[in-house]
């Protein structure tokens, strides 16, 4: 079903709801990154919108959702921007504070291969509370993630879960989270990395045994269902994703998600843009893994664009 579909009669409440963060994104192209203590001179410095959780917000609402954002920003010319960029792309920030802190800001260095790696200087974005995200406002799915303090998201995820809205929480950057919130997940989305950090957290609790970052995804995907999340998405780039559910009767289904193959630009924001319509067609009604197949396309096309949110695809331009 096309999510425009589901989004019919849903009045002034959100079928999306997106806590997280904010962030003005300086980005600046570099043949290489500088080592300790290097200088490395780089390109002119592009300002656009980002921050993961408005980032995931501009993707699903670009694809057709009805979203809203918890978040906050500074009153200054950051903070407009991002404003500006959410209202644009139809996402509602009745429920974005504007806060007597500068809006958070990531300084990101862009390689020719398209990979980046990113400085995320928090600022408005740990303003939030857990009173600004008690409230699941008649969502569908409720999505965060961690550039926002981990009370507000663990709050967020604890209310949404006994209003009954489907839970789903990208754990990047990663962070311990409470047994009690992991249980409270419906879906649980990490990249590889992030998958064998929390599987090594979790040892370190007495929870598992054995070798972590293997390679071995399956297995992985396994011990992280053991954790309590009723999904498991562990995105692996060019490769696709790996999408895992238990069954009571025939336990563990893992299925393999493929990427279309595209020549990278940049890297930028591609996660979000994955998470943004993974929670789009899982408020239309799709399955997790059906949800997963869409979102490794909306990925695929963004890293073939420049910057974050200005490279998330429409609807329409997706095959």
């Amino acid at each position: 079903m096309p999510p425009q579909a589901a989004w019919q009669g849903v009045g002034v409440t959100a079928a999306v709801l997106v806590v997280g963060s904010a962030n003005a994104d300086l980005v600046v192209a570099t043949d290489r990154r500088p080592a300790g203590g290097e200088t490395v001179l780089g390109g002119d410095t592009q300002i656009l919108p980002g921050g993961k959780g408005a980032n995931t917000a501009v993707a699903a609402a670009r694809l057709g959702a009805d979203v809203a954002l918890i978040g906050a920003v500074g009153d200054d010319a950051h903070g407009r921007l991002l404003l500006d960029s959410l209202r644009d792309s139809g996402v509602a920030t009745d429920r974005v504070r504007v806060v007597d802190r500068p809006t958070g800001a990531a300084y990101i260095t862009v390689t020719p291969d398209g990979e980046n790696s990113i400085l995320v200087s928090p600022g408005a974005n740990h303003a939030l509370t857990p009173s600004d995200a008690a409230d699941p406002a008649g969502a569908r799915v409720l999505v965060a993630s961690l550039e926002v303090p981990l009370d507000v998201v663990e709050h967020a995820i604890a209310c949404a879960a006994g209003a009954g809205v489907r839970t789903v929480l990208n754990l990047s950057p990663t962070a311990k989270l409470s047994r009690e919130t992991l249980q409270n997940l419906d879906v649980l989305v990490v990249n590889e990395h992030e998958a064998a950090w929390l599987l090594e957290a979790g040892d370190h609790d007495g929870a598992h045994g054995g070798d972590y970052g293997s390679g071995d995804h399956g297995s992985d995907a396994g011990r992280l269902l053991d954790l309590g999340p009723r999904a498991v998405v562990i995105t692996r780039g060019p490769e696709g994703a790996l999408v895992a559910t238990r069954d009571e009767q025939a336990g563990i289904d893992q299925v393999e998600v493929p990427s279309p193959q595209v020549t990278a630009v940049d890297t930028t924001g591609a996660g979000d843009a994955f998470t943004g319509a993974l929670v789009t067609w899982l408020a239309s009604g799709a399955t997790v893994a059906d949800a997963a197949r869409r979102a490794v396309d909306v990925a695929a096309v963004s890293v073939t664009k420049r910057g974050a949110q200005p490279s998330y695809p429409l609807l329409d331009e997706l095959s």
